[in-house]
């Protein structure tokens, strides 16, 4: 759809397309700025990510599913912080290839979205620029005042889990790249829509010592909350949760195991818990609909390390995905 010009003009962009998405505390997107109001004995937990195109997906990327992803990944941290979604602001800026087409097909995928996760929009901007299709999206939540997960808490003999399956995401994007089979398209769907465990942050509230979002990459994100926490980790591959898709793309490439471990984009969530909880993480997760993993160890010191089935150390010398 880019190059599908002309564009609407900025006032009937945000009349047509993007304020029958507002919330009450929006306005109709009319005023400068929305109001929010959190619950009783409730904070308001914010996070903002920015997707970029040819970084953060591909040109040619459907405009529903950019638009789902970008408010995905925001919703995946208010899962990793136990926060229920409130609402959102919008930051876009538009290269002249983008036309109206594109934006339609983008805002709609936000409505999709909005229905399923009950979420709305609160305000934003457009510019216009010549460089590559810039979007920013910021998400507020809500979360019981002393409840926040974090990422420090972690403490030596806790035992680590993931949710969900590991690489799936990075395996997408080569297959998307035509680097790995993916005959039924899973590997590229998880890579193009992630699914924010927010159930699974919820339930994890009072129960792990530790958690945040595997965006970065498996390994580098667990070594986040390890240095949030002034604590190390090790990582027993065998036990690390993999798709029937992966799993035969890795036996067809053993080498694609190190993917999986420090690729990023699978927006599940690694958690510490203490020994003793255990039993009341898999209480917790019963009824939410995604299995977590026990996948390694929170140990003293500052080092994460990854071991193999024959205990060989197989820790990827990229840990994943670094900004800058």
């Amino acid at each position: 759809m880019p190059g599908d010009t002309p564009r609407l003009g900025e006032f009937e962009l945000i009349a047509e397309l993007f304020a029958p998405l507002a919330a009450p505390g929006g306005f109709g997107l009319t005023d400068d700025a929305a109001i929010i109001t959190p619950p009783a004995g409730n904070d308001i937990v914010m996070t903002k990510d920015m997707m970029v195109s040819g970084v953060h997906f591909l040109p040619d990327d459907p405009p529903d599913l950019v638009a789902r992803k970008l408010l995905r990944v925001n919703l995946s941290d208010l899962a990793a912080m136990g926060a229920a979604p409130h609402g959102y602001a919008l930051g876009l800026s538009l290269p002249p290839e983008i036309g109206d087409g594109w934006l339609r097909a983008f805002a709609a995928g936000l409505a999709a979205d909005q229905r399923e996760f009950g979420i709305a929009l609160l305000g934003g901007d457009t510019t216009s620029t010549p460089g590559p299709l810039t979007l920013s999206l910021t998400a507020l939540g809500f979360v019981r005042q002393g409840r926040l997960l974090r990422r420090s808490g972690a403490s030596p003999g806790d035992v680590v889990f993931v949710t969900g399956t590991v690489g799936d995401a990075a395996l997408g994007l080569m297959a998307l790249r035509g680097a790995v089979a993916d005959p039924d398209g899973f590997l590229a769907d998880r890579y193009r829509l992630p699914r924010p465990r927010l159930a699974a942050g919820a339930a994890l509230v009072g129960v792990a010592s530790a958690g945040l979002d595997v965006s970065d990459g498996l390994v580098a994100d667990l070594g986040h909350l390890c240095s949030a926490s002034g604590v190390g980790a090790v990582i027993e591959a065998a036990l690390v949760p993999l798709s029937p898709q992966a799993r035969r793309a890795i036996d067809h490439r053993p080498d694609l195991i190190a993917v999986a471990l420090a690729g990023g984009d699978d927006y599940e969530l690694v958690f510490s818990i203490p020994p003793d909880a255990v039993g009341a993480l898999d209480r917790r997760l019963s009824g939410v609909g995604v299995a977590a993993t026990r996948i390694g160890r929170i140990v003293a010191g500052k080092r994460i390390r990854v071991f193999d089935a024959a205990g060989a150390d197989i820790t990827p010398e990229t840990p994943g995905f670094r900004h800058r």
